[in-house]
Formats: C-alpha cells, structure tokens, sequence
C-alpha cells in the first residue's frame, strides 16, 4: 500500500508540474468529475454517457503473481461492460474514494489525475482522466487510464 501511495503522489506532483488550466477550464472538469463520482458512488450506468464515443481506454492490471497486463478497450465496449457492470458492483457495495486530485492543462482539455482507493478490494491506484468539451459543448471523457488489481 505504501508504494502504491508513493507512485500516485509521484504521478501526481508530475502531472501538477505540466500546467494549470484556465478558470473555467478547471471549473468544467472538477463539474464532471464531481458528477462521474456521484453517478458511481449511485450505482447509475448513467456514468457510462460521460465518455466521448470516440474515448481512448487503458488499463493496467497487476496479478498477485508480478505478471502485468495492459489493456485498451474500445469506447462502445467499455460503455456496454459499464452498464454490465453496475449491478455487480452494487450488489457487492463496491465504492471508490478519490483523493488529491490534480488538474493540468491539455487544451482545449483538462487532465485530472486522482488516487482512487477501491474500498472493497482495499487498495489506492492511480486514475488518469483527459476531461473537455464534446461536439454539442458538453463536457466528456475522452481518455482514462488506470491501474488495478483482481
């Protein structure tokens, strides 16, 4: 747990030295931040919608055994396999806590790059967002990157 939270608070210190965003800029990306963790902590699919069509998934999984997978999944899949997923982890009370989030600017996007701590499997991660406004000037998910365990 301690080199976890070492990597995260490096990734983070990072990422923070890259820029800060405009005003408004932030103000949009913490407003969807703010609602991807509220649609999640509700068990809504809901969340699912907050992703562009075109959203670039990674993911990075380490296995008890040291083996590393790296995964990227196609927006579609990844909204249909949220979707999929809620009831499962609702049943399973499966919660995330996010912590010293950091947002920089990749304009005309915003990058948030967050602790996520899973309450159930008990362990801190790093979560990466590339947050911005989408065809009808809503804001969207355009990227995440994350890491996980089983």
């Amino acid at each position: 747990m301690r080199i976890a939270m070492l990597v995260v608070l490096g990734f983070t210190a990072l990422v923070a030295a890259q820029g800060a965003p405009s005003a408004d800029g932030r103000a949009k990306a913490e407003q969807l931040l703010n609602r991807y963790i509220a649609l999640e902590a509700a068990f809504d699919p809901a969340v699912a919608d907050l992703y562009a069509d075109d959203a670039v998934i990674r993911n990075r999984r380490t296995y008890p055994t040291g083996e590393v997978r790296e995964a990227t999944v196609p927006a579609a899949q990844y909204k249909a396999l949220i979707r999929q997923a809620i009831p499962l982890a609702k049943a399973q009370n499966d919660i995330s806590r996010y912590s010293g989030c950091v947002y920089t600017a990749a304009a005309p996007r915003v990058r948030i790059a967050c602790a996520r701590f899973s309450t159930l499997k008990n362990y801190t991660s790093p979560i990466t967002l590339l947050v911005g406004p989408g065809p009808d000037g809503g804001w969207l998910i355009f990227e995440e990157s994350s890491e996980s365990r089983p």
